[in-house]
Parts: structure tokens; sequence; C-alpha cells
């Protein structure tokens, strides 16, 4: 059954130009799982009669129930090309035998830092758009994602046996709809762009798209039929994919091609509906209506064969094996990624700018652009995914250079690891080194450099991603750290029911913390345990794999939603605020401003937003980062240098500016005033939430002569003091976090959702009636806090008819003053203060700020 052995595997490993690391991308249900399939039965993992029903990267019990992947999913597949399969293809290779990493992604958006971590480790993406649906908002994230890391990606227009079956479209129609998904994915795309990857727009006559029904297993990119009709036009293939789509009509009359469609004549008509669409709709409409003979005549012509029991079955059934005789998803599939989506040796020469941290000169550096399997290792830890024997951990990643073997000793730095420090840093032996392969694995000696790996025994030291090099590599930089495209904003306490079982808990929320690339697990002062997600359906998975999984069964009592906010100011400090050291001898003078005012609007772009995206951070140079905050943000050059920090956690949306002229010892208390800075930043003055969008400056200083009497201890809390101070004479609010509800529903019931969404404090952001069928797009800004039961009272509002998709789109003030009685943010303030355990009202200024 299976074509290929693990030896074969390892062998096809050290051709690094046969190689394809590809990721499978799309919104939810577009169908990614059910067209990968048809890759896995090509390889001879499971047979084709089932693909597409087995959806075999969906490998958990609860993926299966739900019908939606939950985890990305690696695996491993072999393929020998023919050599007529690959006349066409100019790019460098050795042999015929091409080994393709694939992994499988969710489409849910509350996933999508599982599409994050697989795209970090991929070369390549599989696009699939749903040919009704079209572009939907969890598309254009995943092409936003992969265009971020210089991911080449190649299309698929999916679920086109809807077109036949469903809607019964005709040719033109169906053209016109598939021209629009095409235009929408290189509309998205084309602002992503960048010099070094190159043109990413997708064409199907430069067979960068294929139309596919995974369901059915079977697809067809222009070259198919190009193929077919060579010998007929007797014009090269080239030539014949171009004919077959855009403003190319043929008269079968007259037996000629024109650039625009003779009204008068009934047998001139385009290319792609006349040579592609129509010879498969009357096919699937013979199979449907089974009148076999006409179907055999047919077969004949395209000198397809199906076996004897294949030709006893009816209706659907048919239908399937006589396309996926005809026109194997796999066949157009494995064109489309050998032909065009990079190897390791040519994505790694690209990407390896965007990966590394330090000097592009450096051997490693070196090593990983020429993917050199015999130079120094850099491994990407992307992911732990849990093993079936508890509590151990497979660490997942990409060799970019070197090759990890069995028994290598190997130097780990973690997220938080400083070159030239100690901090987050680890030596530890590989137990042992395995291809990932969908629900198992194979044990291989070593892993040469433009693969993926998993390894065994290094979990006790990863938390959830790290570099990997060797042993003694002591100047080597590592790997820079993922970018996601949401924020962990929905939070959850968790606690035992007996008592007795807290160590139990606090280890299944260890290994929860590993087994997720997003999801934060903390204990508040008051001693709660709290798991962070990125929406209801993320923090669902995350408890019932802590309860499940990671803790036996254990019962556990899961509290109500509890929501992050911010803390921001709206104007300037109304004067400077003076604080004075605990023993009197120290004076700082501080003022606090918002960073900008444009933060009200979402569309506008913001120095907060610039920060949250690293356009400009602490390590920046300080000429650049002046430059960007002059030119984009009118900031004065001179203060745009003169920053000390960032925070909190030394990288956050707010910023310490040091605005002092001549003061003596300024920077000896420098890293005792931005500690202060940091512990401020991290819990506000309104109820102890991080804050957003606030810049603190220091406006003067007067310290005691004698360096013993303005130490850490007195300056630090000193600064905090100030700042608390600062913030609430400058118009201090909360902000709230917002999603962007993309909701797909009929139009007839629109306008329930409409009202569903207004009573939800949600706001309408755009309308748009999708071409050629019922549906309509709604998109609304809606307030977290209030998403909770929206999905309910949406579908119960429309039938089940509208589907709503929830992803964290921006921080909005909320306009009420927190001081005033009965205000919305002053019962938000409120209830936090009351979990967290604060005072009741809010430390007045006349405790921070002292009188001159």
């Amino acid at each position: 059954m299976v074509k290929f052995t693990a030896e074969e595997l390892r062998a096809s490993m050290d051709k690094k130009h046969n190689i394809r690391n590809m990721s499978v991308i799309a919104h939810v249900d577009h169908g990614k799982s059910t067209l990968t399939d048809s890759l896995v039965a090509a390889a001879g993992i499971i047979s084709q009669d089932v693909a597409g029903d087995v959806r075999m990267t969906d490998t958990r019990a609860d993926e299966a129930e739900r019908g939606i992947t939950i985890k990305s999913t690696g695996i491993s597949l072999h393929y020998e090309m023919t050599d007529e399969s690959l006349k066409r293809f100019k790019g460098k290779r050795e042999g015929n035998s091409y080994l393709i990493n694939l992994i499988d992604s969710p489409g849910h958006i509350d996933f999508s830092s599982e599409v994050t971590a697989a795209l970090r480790i991929t070369d390549g993406a599989l696009v699939v758009v749903d040919c009704i649906e079209g572009v939907c908002v969890q598309t254009e994230t995943v092409l936003r994602q992969s265009l971020g890391e210089r991911i080449k990606p190649v299309l698929t227009v999916n679920k086109m046996d809807r077109c036949f079956l469903e809607l019964q479209q005709d040719g033109e129609e169906a053209y016109q709809a598939f021209a629009r998904v095409i235009e929408n994915v290189n509309v998205t795309m084309s602002p992503y762009e960048d010099e070094k990857l190159g043109s990413c727009l997708v064409a199907p006559e430069k067979g960068t798209v294929a139309f596919s029904a995974g369901l059915h297993g079977w697809a067809f990119t222009l070259s198919s039929f190009a193929k077919m009709y060579v010998a007929k036009f007797k014009v090269d293939e080239a030539k014949m994919m171009e004919r077959l789509w855009g403003e190319n009509y043929y008269d079968a009359a007259t037996r000629k091609w024109s650039n625009a469609k003779n009204t008068a004549s009934p047998t001139c008509q385009r290319g792609f509906v006349q040579f592609c669409y129509e010879p498969i709709r009357r096919i699937i409409s013979t199979c449907m209506n089974d009148d076999k003979e006409k179907l055999w005549q047919m077969l004949d012509k395209l000198k397809v064969t199906l076996k004897a029991e294949d030709k006893e079955l009816t209706g659907k059934k048919l239908m399937k094996r006589v396309m996926q005789a005809w026109l194997p998803a796999s066949d157009a599939l494995l064109e489309m990624i050998v032909f065009h989506l990079p190897s390791p040796a040519t994505a790694q020469q690209y990407r390896v700018e965007n990966l590394y941290e330090g000097p592009l000169d450096d051997p490693y550096a070196t090593a990983i652009r020429n993917c050199d399997p015999n130079g120094p290792l850099m491994v990407y830890v992307s992911k732990m995914i849990p093993a079936s024997d508890s509590g151990r951990f497979f660490a997942f990643g990409r060799v970019f250079s070197g090759t990890v073997a069995t028994g290598n000793k190997v130097r780990i730095m973690g997220p938080n690891f400083v070159p030239g420090e100690k901090k987050d840093l680890y030596v530890k032996t590989v137990q042992r080194t395995v291809i990932w392969m969908g629900k198992k694995q194979e044990s291989v000696a070593d892993v040469p450099c433009g693969n993926t790996v998993a390894m065994v025994g290094l979990d006790q030291f990863i938390t959830k991603n790290a570099t990997l090099t060797d042993e003694k590599a002591v100047d080597a930089h590592p790997i820079k750290a993922m970018k996601f495209s949401v924020s962990p904003v929905v939070r959850k306490s968790v606690a035992c029911k007996n008592a007795a079982e807290l160590p139990k808990l606090v280890e299944g929320l260890k290994r929860l913390s590993k087994s997720d690339p997003l999801v934060v697990c903390t204990i508040e002062e008051s001693g709660e345990h709290v798991i962070a997600g990125v929406g209801q359906l993320h923090l669902e998975i995350c408890l019932k794999d802590l309860q499940d999984d990671f803790m036996g069964g254990t019962d556990i009592i899961v509290g109500p939603p509890i929501i992050t906010y911010r803390e921001t100011v709206t104007t300037n400090s109304s004067h400077t605020v003076m604080s004075k050291s605990p023993n009197k001898h120290n004076r700082l003078y501080m003022e606090a401003r918002p960073l900008d005012s444009a933060d009200l609007d979402p569309q506008q772009p913001t120095v907060a937003k610039t920060i949250d995206d690293e356009r400009i951070g602490p390590k920046d140079d300080i000429k650049e980062r002046g430059k960007i905050l002059s030119e984009e943000f009118g900031w004065d050059k001179d203060l745009a240098r003169k920053i000390w920090a960032f925070g909190p956690d030394t990288k956050g949306p707010n910023m310490f500016v040091d605005m002092c002229k001549g003061v003596q010892y300024l920077s000896e208390i420098k890293d005792s005033v931005v500690a202060g800075f940091q512990w401020a930043s991290k819990e506000g003055a309104l109820a102890e939430e991080n804050m957003r969008g606030v810049c603190f400056e220091l406006c003067d200083v007067m310290l005691h002569s004698d360096s013993i009497h303005r130490g850490g201890g007195q300056i630090i809390p000193t600064s905090r003091r100030a700042m608390y101070a600062a913030q609430l004479t400058a118009s201090p609010r909360l902000m709230q976090p917002m999603y962007l509800v993309d909701i797909q529903v009929p139009q007839t019931v629109a306008g329930n959702v409409y009202t569903v969404a207004y009573n939800s404090g949600g706001e309408l952001k755009e309308e748009a009636n999708r071409v050629g069928t019922p549906l309509a797009n709604l998109k609304f800004y809606l307030p977290v806090a209030r998403s909770f039961d929206f999905t309910d009272k949406l579908r119960a509002a429309t039938s089940g008819q509208a589907f709503p998709q929830c992803v964290f789109d921006h921080w909005k003030i909320m306009p009420c003053d927190p001081f005033q009685a009965g205000s919305d943010s002053g019962k938000v303030i409120a209830d936090i203060r009351k979990r967290k355990g604060l005072k009741d009202i809010i430390t007045p200024l006349s405790e921070y700020e002292d009188k001159l």
C-alpha cells in the first residue's frame, strides 16, 4: 500500500533541490484537510477510495467529531515523478524522486497561532479558497501572515463540484466567479509583496492556480487540459494555456481564435468554458443521469479506464471514481507544488534575513543561506507536540543548516535568550530524531537541513519555541521569534474541585502551556490560576485538553470569562507632577501624554500599532527609529532619540522619554527609573491592567550628591508613584478589546443580523453582496466583552443561517470617565479591582503626588 519506506524518505532528504516544505492554508471549512487526502493517497498512505472522507491529517478525536482542524499536523510524503511530467520543469533537480513535507493547518481564526507556527518552518503555501464563498477574513489573515514570512503561495479554487451539482452554473457564470476569487487573492497579496520574494501574484495561465473538488478527489490546472489539446491545435503547451484563460474566444464553426466574443455566432465561446468547464460538466451530468453507454464512449475518447467493480457504481460514487481516474487531484497539485513552490535551497537565500537575528555575514547566516548540511547546526522549534505517553513532548521544527542527529548535544536558546548571557540557555542531548507522519512517527538516525524534524528529549527545556545550535556554537544568535496575528484576550480562571489535587493542576497547566503556541497560563496575585486564549473555541479546546489529557480526567472548576483591558491617557498632563523618594533627598518631575491621538480610529496607523508590529522597538537603530517617528507621526527628531525604554516587558506599546537638560547623576538612576516604568506600565493606576499608548516624560530631577542616597530602593518606587500621578492628571481611560466579526449570511435574513449586532454594541464596518450568490458579507466591530452569547443569539435570529468569524482587531478607548459614578468603565474597573482583591476605589492623586 505505502509506496515508500523510511529509508527512501531519508535518502530523499539529502536532495535539497527535490524537497518542498509547504503548508496548506485557508479559511475554515474551505476544504484543506479533504484536499490534503488526495496528496496522501497519491503517496500510497491511504487508498484513493477513501480520500476526501478520512481526513488523514485530522489526528485528534475532537477534530473528527467537530469536522474542523484544531492542531496543525505534519506529514512527509515521497513521490516518484515521471520524466514526462517533469519535461517542462526548468529548475534544478536531482533525479525524479521528490519529498514533500506538508503541514495541514487549521482554518478557524481561534487557531491562527498554529498557522503561524506552520508557516515559519515551510517555504511555500497552498492557499485553498471555496469557489462559492470566495476570499474570507481568515483567507486574508493567512495570506498576510505567509507573505510576512516570505512564503511563496499557489492557489487552488476548491469545491468546484458545487458549481455543477448545487448551483448548476453555466460556464460563463462560473468563469466570472473563479476570476473574481483569483483577483481578490491577488488584491489581498499585492500590498505585502517585497522585492526579495519576487512577484507572488497567481494566474491560471502561469500554472499557479488549480481548480479542484477535494471531496471527490479531482483537480486540474490549465496545463492538464493544454496537454490534451496540443495535438489538435498544433501549438505548444504554454501557448495553449494562455488561450484557456482570459479574453480568448474560439469559434468552432470558423475554427478561429479571437480576443473578443462574436455575439452573432452561437458557436463562439470563451476558451476556458469550451475546453475545460463544458467537458467536465458533460461527464458529471452523464454520471449523475446514469447514462453509462454514453459515459463509456466519452471515457474511451479520453483514454480513461475504470476497474470492473467501479463500473457497477452509480450516481455520486460513480462520478467520484470517473473524475478521479480522469483528472486525479494529486497530479495537478503535485505539478503545481513541484514547479512553482521553492526548494529549501532557493527559499533560504531570501528568507535568511527574516529569520536570523545576528549579523547576516556570520557563519550561521551563511550556512542558512546556502542550506549547507555540513555547516553549523541551526534548528528552529516552532511548536511542541504532546506524545502518546503522558507528559512527554516532541519538539517539532525545521533544520535550516547543518544536520541534527540522534545523540547530538545541542545548545538550546529560548525566547528570552540574550546573546552573551546565560539566561534561557541550556545544553541537552537529542535522544531521538523522527519524521512526522500524521498519526505516527518514523525514527531516523539524522535529518539534514531543508527538512522538518521532530526531536525527543528536549521537552524539559523548551516551553513553546526555541533555536537549537551546536553545543560549542557560543557566538550563534537565535532565529527570530514568531509574530502572531491574534492576541490571547479572553481569559478564564481554573481551580481544582479537590484542593489536594492542586499539584496536578499546576503540572497540567505547564503541559498545556507547552502544547499550544499561544495559550498563556498565569497565576494572579490573588492565587487563582488563569488561562488566556484567543477566543471562546480556543479556550474550550484548551480546557478540554487540560482536563482530559494533562490532568487525567481530574475534575476542575472553570470561572466565568475574564476580559483583558488596557489603560491609557487621552490628553497631556494638566500639570507636571512631583514625587519625593522615601528619604526625601530625591525628587522626580514627570508628565504623561498619549503616544498619538489617532488611536481612536482603528484604520489609521498609530505609534502603538507600529510598536506591536515591531517596526520600531528597543533593538532598533536610533536614527532609523527617529526617522519613522518624525516622518510618519510628526515627532521631533531629538525627542525620538531620547527614548529610554519601551514597556511593559521592555517591548510593549508605551514609551519613557528623557526631557531633562543638564542634570547631574542622571545616567546613574536610569536603570532604576526604567524599572519603575516597567512596573507602572504593567500595572496601571486604574485597575492594575497593562498600559497602552502612553508616553511618560521625565521633565526634571533633583538628586542627592551621595550615590548611597539615590539607590534603586529610593528611585524605583518613587518613579512608579510619579508615573501613576502623571497618568491620573492626563484624563486616564480604559481601552477594551474589539473583535472584527465577519458574517456570511443569505441576503433575506441580513436585517436580523443588524438587530443582533447593534444590540450587542456592534458598529458596522462594511457590507457587500457577493456577486452571483444570494449571500451578503457583513463586517462589524464588536466589543469582546459582549461577544460571548453573540453567536448563539445570531444563530437563533437567523435560524442557523449566519456564520460569524470573530478575530481580535484593535483596542478601543471607552469614552466614559472612569471616575464618574455609574459609568460603564467605572463599573468595569470596580469589577476588576474586586476580582484582583484591590481597594474598592482608585487610589486618589493626592496619595501619589507630593506637593511642591
